[in-house]
């Protein structure tokens, strides 16, 4: 029997490959297949079943186009949700042979109605792991509140509830040596305070895991479980329905988007279909010229959720500008995420778009030592777009804070003729938000490069002191 953990940083997402005997389940699976069936061709296995621990909000599962290509059999717990293709819909308890091993599934809903764990046991029956998905994390549970973007009636106290009893009645009385697997890690937005580890033995969880604690009441195990929630990113919902309704297949999606365009057939399609320009480059790069009316979202970073975060149309058409060799990664980031409508590519570099007679845009930047200097001889205005929970742990005594997350909420509050010193943690989401804010005619923004970072290192500027977080318990 092997067990393998395929993780991806970008969306901190755990998948599973488990073979025993010439058969094979994945749990979890990412859009791109690909990988699966080379392991499954390496080890001249059959993947059997395709095992969901829920209907996933974050990323469009691969489920549908693995089954399609291997005849596996979806695997999900109990559900009223009627799904748009074959899927056998579990019941608690249910055991599942694969070669000389057996996977049971635990209903634990909590997170989602449906959600459930996977249990595995050896050829001698003994409990080796536990795949948790969404229920169990490294150091937390998963958030209770997103299944109400779906179905109303399932409010975040009632599936807290559920996840209460789902931890101490399922999860809790297995044996203490067992491997919990998480679907997620630090970063993932299904949590709010996940470790970086990826996986950890039940027994340590037991011992660090403030919502295994026996000694905690439902009541107050709910107070700690809903506070500090922020909203969930808006293309969760629509995730969700992907997941559930089914989805574009994969390969369709890239073919479509992998289409080079000349900059004169950029401009035309741009025209004709009002598709949004997406420019993967680093943020330094795009700091110094870009298409006018583009985004920055580099793919250097947590690309496939910020593109989630911040483009609210799920169905937008998308032009991508990118690096020589990163177009496919762009694209099977977006997709990811549900984003299938990326329609081209500039077939060149920014030069190239120069060269051809365009125009070009550029963010006006300053270094830290310099933002130092003019702080000190008049009154400047210094905008932090880091989340309010690193804004509260750190921040430059008399900046604003308007996180980056809701920004479509928030430009509002900003005013055209005022000048804007941005900074984020590093640089990253300070320039993705001024492209932003330039779309919206908002021209009076200078980024701060090297964010805070480089603020704190210069050591010039007054930093509120640092408090360290705590929870309620």
């Amino acid at each position: 029997m092997k067990v393998e953990q395929l993780y991806t940083a970008c969306l901190a997402q755990g998948a599973y490959f488990i073979e025993s005997n010439g058969e094979a389940a994945v749990i979890d699976p990412l859009r791109e297949v690909e990988p699966y069936l080379e392991m499954a061709r390496e080890r001249n296995a059959t993947i059997r079943y395709i095992f969901e621990t829920h209907f996933h909000a974050d990323f469009v599962s691969g489920h549908k186009d693995l089954a399609a290509q291997t005849g596996a059999t979806i695997v999900y717990g109990p559900t009223s949700m009627e799904t748009g293709f074959k899927a056998h819909i579990a019941h608690d308890g249910e055991k599942f042979q694969l070669g000389d091993v057996h996977i049971q599934l635990l209903h634990t809903p909590g997170h989602t109605l449906e959600s459930s764990c996977y249990l595995l046991t050896d050829e001698e029956d003994e409990k080796i792991a536990l795949f948790t998905g969404d229920t169990l994390f490294i150091g937390d549970v998963g958030r209770p509140d997103l299944a109400q973007k779906v179905i109303a009636d399932l409010t975040p106290e009632k599936l807290g509830s559920m996840l209460y009893h789902s931890l101490r009645e399922k999860i809790m009385p297995l044996p203490d040596d067992i491997i919990i697997y998480p679907g997620h890690g630090a970063g993932s937005a299904c949590g709010k305070n996940m470790s970086a580890e990826t996986s950890d033995t039940l027994g340590n969880q037991k011992r660090t895991n403030y919502a295994l604690n026996t000694a905690l009441s439902e009541a107050d195990f709910l107070k700690e479980l809903l506070h500090g929630l922020t909203p969930p990113p808006g293309y969760f919902p629509k995730n969700v329905l992907m997941n559930i309704q089914g989805y574009t297949s994969f390969d369709e999606v890239m073919t479509k988007g992998n289409t080079p365009l000349s900059p004169e057939e950029f401009n035309k399609v741009k025209a004709a279909t009002g598709a949004l320009i997406v420019e993967t480059r680093h943020q330094k790069e795009f700091e110094k010229a870009f298409i006018p009316g583009a985004i920055n979202i580099s793919l250097d970073g947590n690309f496939a959720v910020w593109a989630g975060t911040l483009i609210p149309d799920i169905h937008q058409k998308i032009l991508l500008v990118a690096e020589p060799g990163r177009v496919k990664e762009a694209i099977k980031r977006l997709s990811r995420v549900g984003y299938d409508h990326t329609i081209g590519y500039l077939d060149g570099n920014i030069n190239d778009w120069k060269n051809a007679g365009f125009s070009v845009d550029f963010i006006e930047a300053i270094e830290a030592d310099a933002l130092a200097d003019l702080a000190q001889a008049e009154g400047i205005t210094i905008l932090d777009v880091r989340k309010k929970s690193e804004y509260d742990s750190e921040h430059v005594v008399g900046a604003i804070n308007l996180p980056l997350d809701y920004i479509r909420e928030n430009n509002g509050n900003l005013d055209k003729k005022v000048k804007y010193y941005v900074h984020c943690a590093s640089g990253y989401r300070s320039t993705t938000f001024i492209s932003i804010m330039k779309t919206q005619g908002y021209n009076n923004l200078v980024n701060v490069d090297g964010g805070i970072k480089a603020i704190k290192a210069l050591g010039k500027m007054e930093l509120t002191e640092y408090v360290c977080p705590t929870t309620l318990l």
